[in-house]
C-alpha cells in the first residue's frame, strides 16, 4: 500500500505542489466505478491526516457502495480558471488515483464509512513558467516521478 507519506519523502516538492492543490478548496471530485461498470462522478471532500490522504461517505451512498464493491477512484482538486495575461500564474489541477481502503467508521461528524487511499498515481497539470508549455508531471510507486511538455 501506498501512502501519502511515501510521496512526501521520495518527491517534497512535488507533494506539496499537489497537496497545496487539494488543500486550496473543500469540495473536489471523485470518479468511482458503478456495478455494471460505468464511471460515476460525485462531490467529496477529503484531507490529508497524518501522513494518509483520507475521505468518507454517507451511510448507504452509491459511493460508498461503488468503493465497496470496486475500490478503484480518480480524486481531482477543485479547478479555477486561469486569469488572462496572467497565464504563468495559474497553479493548475492535480490527480490522484488508487484504491480507497475502508477503514471503518467516520470517527467526526454526521455517520458514515472512512477510506484511506491506496495511491497508484499522482498527476499535476500546469503551465510553464512562460504559459507556452502544457507540463504533465506523474508521480507512479514504479516509475517515480516523470515530466512530460506539451506545445
Amino acid at each position: 500500500m501506498t501512502a501519502w507519506h511515501e510521496i512526501e519523502q521520495t518527491e517534497p516538492e512535488f507533494a506539496q505542489r499537489v497537496r497545496a492543490l487539494f488543500d486550496a478548496r473543500r469540495h473536489k471530485t471523485i470518479a468511482t466505478v458503478r456495478a455494471d461498470g460505468s464511471p460515476r462522478i460525485s462531490g467529496i471532500e477529503a484531507a490529508f491526516e497524518d501522513g494518509e490522504l483520507v475521505f468518507g461517505s454517507m451511510p448507504n451512498s452509491r459511493k460508498g457502495a461503488d468503493l465497496r464493491r470496486d475500490p478503484r477512484f480518480a480524486l481531482h482538486s477543485a479547478t479555477v480558471d486561469p486569469v488572462e495575461g496572467s497565464e504563468a500564474q495559474w497553479p493548475g489541477e492535480a490527480k490522484i488515483s488508487g484504491r480507497a481502503v475502508f477503514a471503518g467508521a467516520t470517527t467526526e461528524g454526521s455517520e458514515g464509512d472512512r477510506f484511506q487511499a491506496d495511491i497508484t498515481e499522482v498527476v499535476h497539470t500546469h503551465l510553464d513558467e512562460k504559459a507556452t508549455m502544457l507540463v504533465v508531471e506523474w508521480w507512479t510507486p514504479a516509475q517515480g516521478l516523470r515530466r512530460v511538455e506539451r506545445e
